[in-house]
This record gives C-alpha cells, structure tokens and sequence, in this order.
C-alpha cells in the first residue's frame, strides 16, 4: 500500500447481544483475532478448524473503533473503548485481580465509576507504518474524553513496544504490573493516563477528535462489516482535522500565552504529518528553518563506528545505508518552535538522543542513560531551579519533569537567569520549559504555573503523567519547603537543595531513610503548618535557620541588615545559581542511578577551594 492514505473511521457502540449486533459482534472478532494471530505469532487465536476467534464478553456494551484506507473499504484496524458500566469485565482488572486493580486506581486518586479502558488496538501490516494505529487510538482518546472520563487504563504489550508506543500519548507503566501472558506470547503491563494531562506528541490530534466524536457516530447497522446496510453518515477523515489542529498551534501569537511552551513535530513519512508541514509553511509563521540533517547523518553513524571518521568515503557510504531509500528531507523530525518561529529538522527521537549524549559516555554509558531518561524530576522555584532543570536537560538527567513556579521573570532576575529582555513577564515555568524542549524536543514535561499549593501538592508528587522519583527544591517561602519535605518523606523521594550561598548541596535521601528529620533537623519539631502566615522579619528568621546562620558567607551576613532597606532582596550571583545546577545535577545523577550519594549538607566553597595555598603548582 503507498504511503499517504487518508484514513476513514468509523465509531459506533454495540448495546446488547441481540442477534444482529452479536452477528456484528462476531465479525469484529474475527477481524481482531486475524490481526493478532498474526501469522502464526500467536496460535491461541485461531480455532482448529482454521478460523480465528478471540470472544469476549467486554465487546458489549463497548465502544467499537474501526479504520479503513477509503469509505466502504476493508477494515485495516480496530480498537475498543469500555465503559465503566462494564467495569467488572475489563481486561486490566483480570490482569492484576479485582483488589489489586483497585488499589492502583487509589494510588491515583480515581475510582472505578470514572476509569475507561481501551484495549485491542490492532491494525494490518501493511497500514501499521502509515500511522493508522496512531489515528485509532487518538480516536479512543478523544472519545473518553469526550465521555468523561477521569482516567484511561489498558494492557500493552511489550514485545514489539506497544508499550512505548502508548507512552507517546501520555499513558504511563503502573510499577509492579508486568508480567508474562501466554495467550499473547509476550510480557503485558498495564498503562495508565489521566485525560486531564497531556497526551504527549498527539495532544493537538487527540482533543481535535474529542471536539469531532459526537458528529462521527454511526448506528451500528452501518458500520460496514458485512452486516445489513453500510448505508449512513460518511465516516470521519481523520487526515482533514491535521492542518486545522496544526494552525491551532502555529497560531497561538502571544509568545507569553500559557499554552505556547510545547514544539510541534512532524514526521513526513505520514501524509497527515507532511500536509501539515505544508500548512505551517504557507501560513507564512516560519521565520527560520534550521536544516543540517546531513551533518546529523554523518555525526550519528561516526558515533556509531568511530573508525570511520578517517574516512570522509566511508562515513558518506555509511550516512547513505542508513538512510535506505528515503530522502534526507524526509528522514527523521521537522520541529516546529511557535514562541520563536523556527522550524528545526533533527534525526528521529532515539538517534538524536544517541548522538546528543554520545560525549558523556565514559562518564554515563549507554544503559545508564536509559536508565536517567525512564526517571521523572520535580522542580520547585524555578531560579536556581532553572538553572537545575537545564543542566539536567543537557546532561540526560530525566526524561519527564514537573516544574512549580507562580513567579514571572522580572528585569531583576536577569543578573543570574538564562534569559533576554523579550522574555520579561514570561511565567519562569514556561522560561524553563522552552528552553529544555530546545534542548530535546521530545522531554515531558508538566507545569504548575500557579506555584505549589495545598490545592496542588499531591497532583504535582503522585499524580499528572506519574509520581516523581527525584525533588529539586529551591522555593523561597518556608511552608512551601517544609511542606514538599514532608510529602516526600511519605512518599520515600529524595530532595536535593543548592541554597546559592558557599556553593551548599543538601541532599536529604527519604529514599533510603524514611524516618530522617526535614532539614538534618535544624527547624527541631517544626511541621509546615508551623509556618504559615510568617511575617516578612520571621521568614527571614526560618531561612536562616535553615541554611544554619553560622555557615554563611561573610557577604550574605552583612547583607542581612539592609533588607527591606537599602537591598530589596536576597544577593544573588550567576556564577552561583550556575554552580547550584551542577550541584544538584551531579547528586541527582548519582542518586537516580543508584551510585553512592549520602544525605547530608556539604560546602563547594569557591573563595576557599581556589585560594592561592591549594594551588596545585609552584
């Protein structure tokens, strides 16, 4: 089949298992048992006297999704959509056992009157690579959504990275949920998304869908499966909704909108992916394309085989094998930044990652830079913590953050942030964020624009796209800080701090000592609710506290007198708010990747440890 094909859906809901709707329910078993017997892989599908069947009580009631290459044409895919009004039938709920399923839902805050399933995304061989699947399952996306759902939840399997391919729309492995299932030959784990979140790459797809579902119904006795009239509403054309959702995104205009944070990628070997492309370039909002895919060629096979850098001969033999028989304006990802109108093309996600973090190796191998990617970070305060979440983007520290600002950059903090004067009055939230999707486009990223608040507080460490797995605390209000401690204590996250003073690193490993004191115990018994409502003279009596007055540098100390008076704020350096995001980045690495780290308080003190008795030479 040639690339390029709009596909045609049609969606419709089988109520009960009268005789044409079982008819109906039967073919679309077959079709979906064909597609996953697939060609002998997986032999429970198919009955001994040649046919294939795969009966299941959950297909009534359910949604049905179905994709064809043109209307009234064969059905390609499928997928399925259930209720919680089937709720007790669900698969995930077989897969874990009804009071293990229920736990999940609870350690996420939901409950089974507001979880949806999706399950048996199939599609045909020759439709899988022109993006088919990601079409059916946007769909399924948008209509749960659409329906009111509060969470999705389903199985994936492992084997070909269905896994990982859910993971592009925002849903998230459950820890402690894989395991081997013989009926599909593969290791299953169950995936989880909140449709409030974003759906990752295909956010713009998926809520078009959610605004399209209600008019792209049919009744059941027009799906066109064999059964009665195919007569009835023309099924949707997904391809036609691209272009509007992508000019929804270039043209959000004010580079300060809250929205405006979040690259738009394309992939031309889709069709939709290319007349979107077109769209944003006759829209006439590109003002820059970057473009040296060939320079990106040559760099990714010469880290791949180093020896053939001294041959110019062989790296171009080898840039032409890897690209096969796609062109170079095709190979790989176009990036579309609408804050600053450049449209980027870069090698497909796992190359450009691979080439990008190729000079840390021989400091963080390859397995271990998998293992920082599959980790997710919490940012709070985003001044020294912009500096904290950059460096781990450069560095491959996290693959998922979730960054908690209220404040917006002011002229003041350009003596120590990584910002121009054009992005005065942007939220530091959405500052970070851009920066570090400039960085890698493909990092997931979460923003609580409004700071981190009681309201918010449980979301930011357990809920959205998943619990964090590191803090990075650098907020200035007291009860913020004494609060996240106290949350991830309970939750067993280590924090790590840089309090920009004499290069302090506090790392506190709630990981490995759930019952240690917030803060080494400096504030004694204090909790967070202690700390409410302090006075301008008493916060500054806390801080103190907590970066022990007697340790700070001379300058800070007699800085504190003129506060409020002839100083308006805390000093602050670049120089510093730079070390405080190495600091942190280097405790972070070692921790996520369980090398040695303890929790403590520790000084790289600058003035000390470059004065003129530790020179190392005469």
């Amino acid at each position: 089949m040639a690339a390029g094909v709009p596909w045609h859906v049609s969606a419709f809901r089988v109520e009960t298992d009268e005789s044409g709707e079982a008819e109906l329910v039967g073919r679309i078993r077959e079709l979906r048992a064909r597609i996953l017997f697939d060609r002998g892989r997986r032999p429970d599908f198919r009955t001994p006297d040649g046919g294939y069947a795969d009966d299941q009580d959950l297909d009534f009631g359910a949604w049905h999704f179905v994709g064809r290459r043109e209307a009234g044409g064969p059905p390609l895919g499928y997928v399925r959509l259930s209720t919680p009004d089937t709720g007790d039938l669900f698969q995930t709920r077989a897969h874990l056992g009804a009071e293990r399923y229920e736990d999940v839902l609870r350690e996420h805050g939901l409950g089974v009157a507001e979880t949806f399933e999706h399950s048996r995304l199939v599609v045909e061989h020759q439709a899988r690579k022109l993006g088919l699947g990601i079409h059916l399952n946007a769909f399924a996306m948008g209509a749960a959504r659409f329906l009111g759902a509060k969470a999705m939840i389903g199985t994936s399997g492992t084997a070909d990275g269905q896994d990982r391919f859910h993971e592009r729309f925002g849903f998230r492995p459950v820890p402690g949920t894989r395991r081997y299932v013989g009926h599909y030959t593969e290791d299953v784990v169950i995936m989880l998304y909140r449709p409030g979140f974003s759906a990752g790459e295909f956010t713009g797809l998926v809520e078009q869908l959610e605004e399209a579902f209600p008019s792209s119904v049919v009744p059941a006795r027009h799906a066109g499966l064999g059964v009665a009239s195919q007569a009835g509403p023309t099924p949707l054309d997904l391809s036609r909704l691209w272009p509007t959702r992508l000019m929804a995104a270039a043209e959000s205009g004010d580079p300060h909108s809250s929205v405006c944070w979040q690259p738009v990628l394309f992939t031309l070997d889709r069709e939709q992916d290319r007349i979107g492309l077109q769209s944003l370039i006759d829209s006439g909002q590109v003002r820059e394309v970057m473009d040296t895919i060939e320079d990106q060629l040559a760099e990714l096979v010469t880290s791949r085989e180093p020896r053939l850098c001294s041959s110019p001969d062989a790296v171009e033999r080898a840039v032409a094998e890897q690209l096969a028989d796609t062109g170079p304006q095709e190979y790989g990802t176009w990036v579309w930044y609408p804050w600053s109108g450049r449209l980027v093309h870069l090698l497909p996600r796992e190359e450009f990652r691979l080439v990008r973090t190729d000079r840390n190796r021989g400091r963080i191998d390859r397995a271990q830079q998998r293992r920082l990617l599959g980790r997710r970070v919490g940012v709070i305060g985003l001044s020294v913590g912009g500096s904290a979440a950059l460096t781990f983007a450069m560095e491959g520290i996290g693959g998922s953050f979730k960054l908690a600002d209220f404040d917006s950059l002011s002229v003041s903090n350009l003596n120590r942030l990584r910002a121009g004067v054009h992005h005065l009055g942007l939220n530091k939230c959405v500052l970070a964020a851009r920066q570090m999707l400039e960085i890698d486009p493909w990092l997931d990223i979460e923003l609580y624009q409004g700071g981190l608040t009681d309201a918010t507080m449980e979301e930011f460490f357990t809920g959205g796209a998943g619990p964090i797995d590191l803090l990075v605390e650098e907020c200035d209000t007291p009860y913020v800080k004494i609060a996240a401690r106290e949350h991830a204590r309970a939750l067993g996250v280590p924090v790590v701090m840089d309090a920009n003073d004499r290069g302090l690193l506090d790392v506190e490993r709630f990981d490995l000592e759930p019952d240690r004191p917030l803060l080494h115990g400096l504030l004694g018994e204090t909790t967070s609710s202690d700390l409410r409502d302090l006075t301008r003279e008493e916060m500054v009596d806390v801080i103190l506290t907590m970066v022990d007055r007697e340790r700070i540098s001379p300058e800070l100390t007699a800085s504190l007198p003129q506060l409020g008076i002839t100083l308006s704020s805390w000093p602050q350096l670049a120089s510093g708010v730079a070390l405080g995001g190495a600091l942190t980045a280097d405790a972070a690495r070692r921790i996520l990747l369980g090398q040695p780290r303890p929790s403590g308080r520790f000084y790289t003190d600058l003035e000390i440890l470059t004065a003129g008795d530790r020179s190392t030479v005469a």
